[in-house]
């Protein structure tokens, strides 16, 4: 997987959100091995503590487990419910964009609960 820094975060976020795409995409699989600190640090030019600031950032987000002496690896059993949630939040603020209103999006939610059809 390559990431690629582009300036518009701070790195450490950057690289978190560059390996939680490639995860949610299945670029990554559950067990899946990520590069280490050092070589990903050396790769992007940056200080590894930066790496590891974001690989604790992945953990946070249940994506990603790192076990001592051996490395990050993408998680088994991904917190589906947390990924799910956030993913809904995307799709909401990309409503919000697209200048539809709470009611025109609760209406739709509705239709698709199938709650209120008439």
């Amino acid at each position: 997987m390559e990431i690629r820094l582009r300036g518009q975060k701070n790195i450490c976020d950057e690289i978190a959100d560059e390996y939680e795409k490639y995860i949610r995409l299945g670029a990554l699989r559950p067990g899946e091995k990520l590069p280490s600190c050092r070589s990903l640090a050396g790769q992007l030019g940056i200080n590894p503590n930066t790496v590891e600031r974001a690989f604790t950032l992945l953990e946070e987000r249940g994506l990603i487990r790192t076990i001592p002496k051996k490395g990050a690896f993408v998680c088994e059993h991904l917190q589906t419910d947390l990924l799910a949630r956030k993913e809904a939040e995307l799709h909401l603020a990309a409503m919000k964009r697209a200048g539809l209103t709470l009611e025109e999006v609760t209406d739709m939610a509705k239709r698709i609960f199938g709650e209120g059809i008439k």
